[in-house]
């Protein structure tokens, strides 16, 4: 995972070709007229400069055709479009619409939107071969889901390790350790792009780790045993472990499949925070923390580099000085630098994009993959859709572990933590989010309400959708022995497994369909008005379909509409002063 060591195109030097076109909005390689490139063809440029924009001159005619060419004195490389524009009608040039600053990328590749404006020109390609070069991958091993998707939710394991690799980082003490999982950050984006959660995972939270089949070194396969009742940090670099089997675990703990992962070492948090111009952080008092570096007075700092490192590492000088207190101020650093990323000095400055896709190119190991700046730009893309006010840096709810008498580990809360996962699973904010067609929704939540009939007049035919063996019998045997609905059959597996439970029913039969939405905790998505069918004795009976949502006989499918109270939580778009 030593981003170190890579080739370069050396002979680039991107931050001096780099310009901001005003017209247009985007940035542009130009190519010096000493480097040779006269004969690399070109867009006409405007006859003459002093006559502004597009303009002759005073007293001049505008040239045509190869006279203009004749005229040019430095050719300017071709941006190739992604796809060319309909042809405007005749007399009448079409107008190129400007992309808003607030919907462009800055994630960890930041670098990639300049690639993607200079795509197809000589220097653009040398520079976009220069970043693939710096790009580290490690193979997932199939603990992920193969690649996100457009089409459903993004889950990406950000992972911070404690590996000394990189340039000045042996003076941190542990040289020549394998590392650890030291900060591990869950994010999960929604379908919608509508909201974020980033789910900090404490790494003395004491877990399972499963078996982990493991590409090694030398290309050879094998499974890393899992270990039973050790610390979360134990999941990487331990015995072998890669970022996969951190993957793996996170996975069993969450229940939420990933689709990439993300390993950061030191040398990340130094050099981010350096080529966008330093974050601004605050504090709520005075910290001299000996073991970390730290000496920064109370009130607000701008911190980079070195700095920033000391600023994520240290604990002991703030809150109750152990992990849960560090996690507070790296979710308030990564606040703050996700905003200076997207803010409009960041994205308007040329100089500040190079540095931040070679900070991130160099730093940052990823899964196979997405090895490539172009698979990382269509995720930078995607990502670049939510707003900021709609990500929330939570941490995962824990209490101490009660098998120790000197505290120094914790245990996932069970209740409040998989309330939590359970808001994850079904995307569901912890902030509040506005709503899209609220009129829709507004009509499938008013199902909900309204008269409930009694268990007993409940008629219900059950069909087995979820894939889970038995999963029907389970629930009729759970509805007539625990909650009196005598009224109900099973009728075997549905034609086809389905991802969400649906219960269907006719108007007349609404009462009913409320009935059974509240004993099996059904969310009013789940109810679909139409007909009825008719049971085994010709009767009208309404269709429950069980799906991949289903959990077990007795546990409600809807997820909660509320993150549990207590939990550890961030708003992105807030700054925060560390106490």
């Amino acid at each position: 995972m030593d981003a170190q060591g890579r080739g370069r195109a050396e002979n680039i030097d991107p931050a001096d070709q780099w310009v901001l076109n005003p017209d247009t909005g985007d940035y542009e390689l130009r190519l010096s007229p000493s480097a040779g490139q006269s004969s690399v063809p070109g867009p006409r440029r405007s006859a003459s400069r002093q006559g502004g924009r597009g303009r002759p001159a005073p007293g001049r005619e505008r040239p045509r055709g190869d006279e203009r060419d004749e005229q040019r004195e430095v050719p300017v490389q071709r941006r190739r479009r992604v796809k060319e524009p309909e042809p405007a009608p005749a007399g009448r040039r079409k107008q190129k619409p400007r992309k808003s600053k607030g919907k462009k990328v800055l994630i960890w590749t930041g670098g990639t939107l300049a690639f993607l404006l200079v795509a197809g020109c000589t220097g653009g390609y040398l520079y976009y071969q220069h970043l693939n070069d710096n790009i580290t991958s490690i193979n997932d091993d199939g603990a992920g889901t193969g690649g996100f998707s457009k089409d459903r939710a993004i889950n990406i394991l950000v992972m911070g390790t404690d590996k000394r690799s990189g340039d000045g980082n042996k003076g941190y003490g542990d040289e020549g350790s394998a590392g650890h999982a030291d900060t591990t950050i869950l994010l999960h984006v929604s379908k919608d792009r509508t909201n974020a959660t980033a789910l900090s995972i404490p790494r003395d939270m004491i877990t399972d780790i499963p078996d982990c089949p493991t590409t090694m070194d030398d290309g050879t396969k094998k499974t890393i045993p899992g270990s039973q009742n050790v610390r979360f940090n134990e999941s990487l670099g331990q015995f072998d472990r890669t970022p996969s089997c951190t993957m793996r675990t996170v996975t069993k703990i969450t229940g939420i499949k990933l689709d990439h992962f993300m390993v950061a070492d030191f040398n990340a948090v130094k050099t981010l925070s350096s080529a966008v111009g330093g974050v601004e952080v605050c504090l709520a008092k005075d910290i001299d923390d000996p073991k970390s570096h730290l000496k920064l007075g109370k009130g607000k700092h701008t911190i980079e580099g070195e700095e920033a490192l000391a600023f994520v590492r240290t604990r002991h000088s703030v809150g109750t000085g152990g992990d849960l207190s560090r996690i507070e101020l790296q979710q308030q650093f990564l606040s703050a630098l996700m905003r200076k990323l997207k803010s409009n000095d960041t994205l308007t400055n040329p100089k500040k994009m190079i540095d931040l896709a070679e900070a991130g190119t160099k730093a940052l190991t990823v899964d196979s993959t997405i090895a490539d700046i172009m698979k990382l730009r269509d995720l930078g893309m995607e990502l670049g859709k939510l707003d900021m006010k709609n990500l929330s840096f939570a941490t995962l709810p824990v209490i101490d572990n009660p098998n120790e008498k000197v505290h120094t580990t914790v245990v996932p809360d069970p209740a409040k933590s998989e309330q939590l996962f359970a808001m994850m699973r079904a995307d569901e904010s912890l902030t509040e989010v506005k709503k899209k067609e609220k009129k829709e929704k507004a009509a499938v939540a008013a199902r909900l309400k309204g008269p409930k009939a009694d268990a007993s007049e409940v008629r219900v035919d059950i069909y087995n959708g979820s894939g889970k063996t038995g999963a029907a019998q389970t629930t009729l045997t759970w509805l007539q022995n625990n909650e009196g609905v005598l009224k109900s059959s099973q009728l075997g597996n549905a034609p086809s497994d389905i991802k969400k439970t649906t219960l269907e029913y006719a108007p007349d039969q609404a009462d009913q369909a409320r009935r059974l939405a509240d004993i099996m905790g059904l969310p009013a998505a789940a109810l679909k008005p139409g007909k009825s069918e008719k049971n085994a004795q010709g009767l009208p009976a309404m269709k429950l379909t069980l799906g991949g949502d289903f959990k077990g006989a007795g546990v409600p499918i809807s997820a909660p509409a509320k993150a549990p109270e207590g939990i550890q939580k961030v708003e992105a778009d807030k700054t925060v002063c560390a106490k």
